[in-house]
């Protein structure tokens, strides 16, 4: 996950619900699954009414590039009109710090 980035967009629905949102997405998973960098998306609500979105690229370079892409090329889907668009926060950052629990049992089974 080291060398990884993170890619966290938090914002609020327009009077839909998250599960709403997330069976709107079928369209931007498939967009994503074919994007340079991509490894994997993420939504959950962590605060109620605020969802998070949050994926994990390559680069900082690939998450910029599809998100670039995505507005253009997915400029008329639906979830855009979901999204109270005055609440967005968009986020991009290299994985400074990566701590994983299978990597760490696969080592001591080595050594075992």
């Amino acid at each position: 996950m080291k060398n990884k980035a993170i890619e966290l967009t938090t914002f609020k629905l327009n009077g839909f619900t998250t599960q709403q949102f997330i069976e709107a997405n079928a369209e931007i998973d498939a967009f994503l699954k074919r994007q340079n960098g991509f490894c994997s998306r993420t939504i959950f609500e962590l605060k109620k009414g605020v969802v998070y979105d949050m994926l994990v690229w390559d680069s900082t370079e690939d998450g910029t590039n599809a998100m670039h892409k995505l507005m253009t090329e997915l400029s008329d889907s639906v979830v855009h009109d979901m999204i109270d668009q005055s609440s967005v926060s968009w986020n991009i950052a290299p994985v400074e710090h990566f701590v994983n629990l299978y990597n760490s049992i696969a080592k001591n089974e080595k050594s075992a």
